[in-house]
């Protein structure tokens, strides 16, 4: 039977903090978990969720991933904790290191989240920041081995906002040796820092494309992604964003330009008829909602590797 394995990573802050083999290993792990051929239970384990932004998917996919390994989550809300009465984060991580057995954290900077993983001496998830999305990434690499069975020949294009969603996709594709193609308006780029690593990880440098073509970047993809324009602190660009991104939706005409076999992700929530319409979200060729059962299973497989 497939066993979880411990990770050289001690946290899970970036998708670089596995390997190629460990990523691979994960998504086994949380094929078995979904389909029932695997029973993994560390018992008594118990998971914190420390969110600073507000959360759907995330915070019970964690829930039912942990429910699921026979553990039990404490949700640490910040406004109903000393954490927002300013605890220092180096007292709080020590702290919680002595009654959790793993962390979650869902907040803005990524430097936030290393400060907990500085002082914790339980292993410390990315459950979001403004600069990658990890776990988000693994369920959506999970989703698209699921169609296409391996990760060979697999064009993905991402169109929207160069976010944190985009980076840990960024990534990823580096490590799996995916092409991935980035249509964003002029200014909305991916994190210049990213786009630097990733270069350094491919073997195959042309395989990671920036444009702010759309059309040219669907053409022949076989997987079509895409977020909200503005993310969660962004809510005073909105009306800004959204003129700024005008051509940029997913709608029926630019699907048409990608592989007549092309899937659909949307990491959600979605705002229909803006980024992507309501029939595309809806059509035959979407696996969003695959794609958001597979939060919980890909979460269950790197809980079990960091608690094994």
């Amino acid at each position: 039977m497939l066993k979880p394995n411990k990770l050289a990573n001690n946290n899970f802050l970036s998708s670089l903090d596995i390997s190629t083999d460990e990523f691979l290993h994960i998504l086994e792990l949380a094929k078995n978990f979904k389909n029932k051929k695997i029973d993994i239970c560390p018992n008594n384990k118990v998971l914190g969720l420390i969110f600073d932004k507000s959360s759907t998917r995330t915070r019970v996919s964690f829930q039912v991933a942990m429910s699921r390994l026979g553990g039990t989550t404490i949700d640490l809300n910040p406004s109903t904790s000393q954490i927002r009465r300013g605890e220092p984060i180096k007292d709080t991580a020590r702290v919680l290191s002595r009654y959790c057995d793993v962390i979650a954290i869902r907040t803005f900077d990524q430097s936030v989240l290393q400060e907990y993983a500085k002082w914790s001496t339980k292993p410390v998830i990315n459950a979001l920041t403004d600069l990658e999305h990890p776990c988000q990434a693994l369920a959506d690499f999970l989703t698209i081995h699921e169609e296409f069975l391996d990760f060979k020949d697999v064009v993905l294009t991402f169109i929207g906002d160069g976010n944190n969603v985009v980076n840990s996709l960024i990534l990823c594709g580096a490590l799996l040796g995916v092409e991935v193609r980035i249509a964003c308006p002029k200014g909305y780029e991916p994190n210049s820092l990213v786009l630097k690593k990733a270069y350094e990880i491919y073997k195959n440098k042309n395989l990671l494309k920036i444009t702010n073509d759309p059309i040219t970047a669907v053409r022949g993809a076989n997987v079509l992604y895409t977020d909200v324009w503005s993310s969660m602190g962004e809510e005073n660009q909105k009306e800004e964003k959204d003129k700024d991104f005008i051509g940029f939706t997913i709608d029926n005409s630019l699907v048409s330009n990608a592989d007549k076999d092309a899937i659909i992700l949307h990491c959600l929530p979605a705002y229909r008829d803006k980024e992507i319409t309501d029939e595309v979200i809806d059509s035959r060729n979407s696996r969003i909602f695959d794609q958001a059962e597979n939060r919980m299973h890909v979460q269950q497989a790197l809980l079990s590797c960091l608690l094994s």
